[in-house]
């Protein structure tokens, strides 16, 4: 009944997707299963992608030539650019998005992809020969067979559902659980483990009093996530979300129902996200805050539900439905359906090599929330990753591997692989060490090339990267050769209340002044003849953004430079770490278990010292 395929992705949400469009792109012939195909590339919790480092991973994504930025900007209706008060480093794109858009145009996407082949069914259970994963056998008892298997379950393995003091089987509201691979690998010699998430209750916003709420618009420039010339909303277009507050009142309402909750009273094992609390933890943990913000944002263009960011619960149904009508503007609110917690199976993703295969069993790949992460974007990078090295292995190909100096996908896996998480991990620009050099607006320059020699990049986008490079360099040398005569700049600065200058300076000085705009100031001064027309205004910005931080931007690279003695320094895969009498128990153990490849990526491994990696460097010669 079915032909054999290169790659078989089991579950069609964020991750799967991203796994089945690359590899199929790259040239494999691709089956992508799903237990229902009216839900792929589900939103299953908020309408929005991006935000604080997140936006940075979609522009990753894109830029080696993934979807979701493509399919994030063709279904926004809201966007803004967040932290544009700090420094460039911390730009962070996020877009509110239509649900329901979003996944229609990921399935017509897919569906436009050659070498991708749907079917919807369970996977009970993958075929293993000799150590290495040659299938699947679904629900129906079909046995498929393929070269290699990605895994991208969600919150689906073993799936709980809590509400208040009831629960049920499930993956999301009204869909079964998967069963049968936690218990396959599990005897397979894996570590599995549990943990949880929630989500807020969905309400009728005809039912909503915005007048006592704060309106929240989105950027009157919109930039968007992809650096292809997709259509994007027009600014003027744009929907507005909303921000009210809940109270003690609220908060008092909500602890009469902590005795039935399911995570006070102990009915829930896993952990949940630290970064994403259910309003109840933070009642329980923040207690000397008397009220909490909520996001009240809109579903799409063409429904009345609404998100209530910030109130995700597994409470009863009667205590979230009382707390919310005290919230200022929710009085008369409708609940379309109750906030619920879910509990799942994940596996530490300590168990992975750095392409995401599992060190267990050959051609086996995980990615999203089976390796431990919480969120839509870094469950898309990983099925990025995953697709484009499941390809990769069986077509014997070098992997791609981003270091933590080249991606925050880079950082992310890195991360996975050598600390592990016992809680739902989610990016921080905090947690990237090179976030100068990891913004989001130079994500096309850092990774377009290696992505195009690999064949994926499209010819569209090296050109792009080529024009912008080339336009970037021209403004540079422009701005380092032309002198500007106080004359001629005074009268803008005074405009922009900086100080008057005495002498003539060269324009790329000039921009080095904190509130000084290179485009304003190209704009107030016809003498500089830059032809603006001729540029886009991301080169522009770019061009900008190297000036004002080019020494940061060294400093950082010389960061990198020095780090690269470790990064470079291979440790032989049959290293025998037995040998090493004067290394720490943990590190002995720690080593042993997660085997890493490179000297860096030792040093990085939670619980290993320094003085546990240059004992290993004087063993390995160096």
């Amino acid at each position: 009944m079915f032909p054999d395929y290169d790659l078989i992705v089991v579950g069609a949400g964020h991750a799967g997707c991203e796994a089945a469009a690359a590899a199929a792109n790259l040239g494999s012939k691709v089956l992508l299963i799903t237990m229902n195909m009216q839900t792929i590339a589900q939103m299953s919790c908020n309408p929005a992608m991006g935000g604080i480092a997140k936006g940075q991973i979609v522009r990753e994504i894109d830029a080696l030539g993934g979807y979701s930025g493509i399919v994030s900007d063709l279904s926004t209706i809201q966007f803004r650019m967040l932290n544009r008060s700090k420094g460039p480093a911390m730009w962070s794109p996020r877009t509110q998005n239509d649900r329901m858009l979003f996944a229609a145009k990921w399935r017509q996407m897919l569906e436009e992809t050659p070498n991708v082949d749907f079917y919807q069914d369970t996977v009970q259970s993958i075929i293993i020969k000799k150590g290495d994963a040659s299938g699947v056998i679904t629900g129906l008892g079909h046995e498929i067979r393929s070269k290699a298997v990605v895994i991208t379950s969600g919150t689906f393995l073993n799936g709980i559902i809590h509400i208040g003091e009831k629960n049920f089987g499930g993956g999301r509201v009204a869909e079964k659980a998967a069963t049968g691979i936690t218990e396959q690998l599990v005897s397979e010699g894996f570590e599995s483990n549990r943990l949880k998430t929630g989500t807020p209750p969905r309400v009728d916003g005809r039912s909503l009093d915005y007048s006592k709420m704060e309106e929240q618009k989105g950027d009157k420039e919109v930039v968007g996530f992809s650096y292809l010339d997709t259509p994007k909303i027009k600014a003027q277009d744009q929907r507005s979300c909303h921000i009210t507050y809940t109270s003690e009142a609220v908060h008092e309402v909500l602890r009469t129902g902590f005795d039935k909750s399911p995570m006070f009273q102990g009915r829930i094992e896993g952990v949940g996200p630290r970064y994403c609390p259910s309003i109840e933890d933070k009642i329980n943990r923040f207690a000397e805050k008397d009220r909490h913000q909520l996001f009240v944002e809109p579903e799409g263009w063409n429904t009345v539900e609404i998100y209530v960011n910030g109130f995700s619960t597994s409470l009863p149904e009667d205590v979230q439905t009382k707390a919310l009508k005290m919230v200022p503007g929710f009085e008369n609110c409708r609940i379309f359906r109750p906030g619920y917690a879910i509990e799942y199976d994940y596996f530490p993703p300590t168990q992975l090599k750095n392409t995401l295969e599992t060190k267990i069993i050959s051609n086996l790949f995980f990615a999203g929330q089976i390796n431990g992460t919480t969120g839509y974007e870094e469950a898309a990078c990983q099925g990025l990753m995953a697709g484009i090295n499941a390809h990769q292995k069986i077509k014997n190909l070098a992997p791609l591997v981003l270091k933590r100096s080249e991606a925050y996908i880079g950082v992310l896996i890195d991360d996975l692989i050598n600390k592990g998480t016992d809680e739902p991990y989610r990016m921080f620009t905090s947690r990237a060490e090179y976030r100068t050099l990891l913004r989001q607006d130079n994500a096309d320059l850092r990774l377009t090339e290696m992505s195009y020699r690999l064949g994926l990049a499209s010819q569209e986008r090296m050109n792009k990267v080529i024009s912008k490079k080339t336009g970037v360099e021209e403004i540079k040398s422009l701005l380092q050769t032309h002198s500007i005569e106080p004359d001629e700049i005074n009268t803008y600065f005074n405009s922009i209340q900086s100080s008057e200058i005495s002498e003539k300076q060269k324009a790329n000085k000039i921009i080095l002044r904190p509130n000084v705009s290179l485009q304003a100031m190209i704009q107030s001064m016809p003498k500089l003849s830059v032809p603006l027309e001729k540029y886009s205004l991301e080169t522009i910005e770019q061009a900008e953004i190297q000036i004002k931080y080019e020494r940061y931007i060294e400093k950082e690279q010389e960061l990198v430079d020095k780090m690269s003695l470790l990064e470079n320094s291979i440790i032989p895969d049959n290293f025998n770490y037995d040998k090493i009498q004067s290394l720490s128990a943990e590190a002995l153990q720690k080593f042993k278990r997660i085997k890493p490849q490179t000297l860096g990526q030792a040093s990085r491994i939670s619980g290993v010292n320094p003085s546990d990696v240059q004992i290993l460097m004087v063993y390995m010669g160096r």
